[in-house]
């Protein structure tokens, strides 16, 4: 955690006002590579509240199949927006 006090509200409004289009969802598998997933603007709001769902069979270390429904939780806290991508139709990541 970070001491960024960024809400969930906070994320969704400068998603809005910076055309954000696409957000990347990052974590550390353990080996400490980075994955991750992207989503829409349009799932931001569920994934903000309720976590976004991914297989993570597929992910080294993680899960076996059978047991490979994982859930990603983004942090609001970790919000940016990413400083290489265009400023029109704009990616974050979190």
């Amino acid at each position: 955690m970070n001491d960024r006090n960024i809400t969930k509200v906070d994320v969704l409004n400068m998603v809005k006002e910076n055309d954000v289009k696409f957000i990347r969802l990052w974590f550390a598998d353990i080996t400490g590579q980075m994955k991750g997933f992207t989503i829409t603007t349009d799932e931001l709001k569920h994934a903000l509240q309720n976590g976004m769902g991914f297989d993570g069979s597929s992910i080294k270390g993680f899960a076996r199949i059978d047991e490979s429904d994982m859930v990603a939780m983004p942090d609001p806290s970790t919000f940016s927006i990413l400083p290489y991508r265009p400023k029109e139709k704009a990616v974050a990541g979190m």
